[in-house]
């Protein structure tokens, strides 16, 4: 219970925090919209509509994924600022695991990326993208599972870096190319031998699959993998990132 309680305090904490942060919010909400606004209702004109194909359903599902996961990742800068305050050596020393407090702060963010993924889909309806409340709920919890992935890979990413500054020169770098790796807003099922292995390292990939699995389950194929594939790999992933990323950090607490 002690733990438990841990985990759901740190994550109350960082849901606050959103809700208080009226410049995150607004940039938080505009930049996935005008992603399937303008891009997918442009696409599907432009080639959707000449080659029969819904453009419009294909972004909006990538664009879901990787705005949660970035999210998730993303939301993880917090540990460095935390740091920065000195917050960060209050709560390690406390008498919990280390990784119940990353958890919490993981949870926290999946939390907060959980408001996204709601007004994506309420965006998604008004443009013309139709789904079934029994879709809706497991669009819903993939988005959940995405954010919990997506936090894990910001752990492991921030575990090797010492301040904000840093996080704000490797990150784009780090995120930019998996947006096309991943295939958010193109097909990537026949790339070239050399960027087909760099796809299937993105961890991106899954989660943009994932939801596509969702989403066109029992109709067109167009996911890569199946569900229990990628739920199996993020869930690996999950696990060596948290394991591996909570180390380095708790290592680069004990070194300051």
């Amino acid at each position: 219970m002690t733990e438990l309680s841990a985990v759901l305090t740190l994550a109350h904490r960082d849901l606050v925090k959103l809700l208080r942060d009226r410049t995150r919010i607004i940039a938080d909400f505009s930049f996935p919209l005008i992603f399937i606004g303008i891009l997918g209702t442009s696409l599907q004109a432009g080639f959707g509509n000449a080659a029969g194909i819904d453009l419009l359903q294909f972004v909006f599902t990538g664009v879901l994924a990787q705005t949660v996961w970035q999210s998730g990742a993303m939301g993880m800068i917090s540990l460095l600022a935390d740091r920065e305050q000195d917050f960060s050596q209050e709560i390690f020393v406390s008498p919990i695991s280390r990784y119940s407090i990353i958890f919490g702060k993981i949870l926290g963010e999946s939390l907060v990326a959980m408001p996204q993924a709601i007004a994506i889909l309420v965006f998604g309806f008004l443009l013309g993208v139709r789904f079934s409340v029994p879709m809706l709920l497991e669009l819903v919890v993939a988005a959940l599972l995405i954010a919990v992935s997506g936090g894990a890979f910001g752990v492991l990413v921030l575990s090797r870096l010492e301040n904000q500054r840093q996080t704000n020169q490797i990150f784009p770098f780090v995120m930019l190319p998996q947006f096309f790796l991943a295939g958010i807003f193109n097909p990537i099922g026949d790339l070239p031998w050399y960027l087909d292995i760099l796809s299937k390292i993105a961890p991106m990939r899954y989660a943009v699959d994932l939801v596509r699995d969702v989403f066109y389950a029992g109709g067109p194929s167009i996911p890569l993998a199946d569900l229990p594939t990628n739920l199996g790999i993020i869930a690996a992933e999950f696990a060596v990132f948290m394991v591996v990323g909570t180390a380095g950090f708790v290592r680069a607490e004990r070194n300051r």
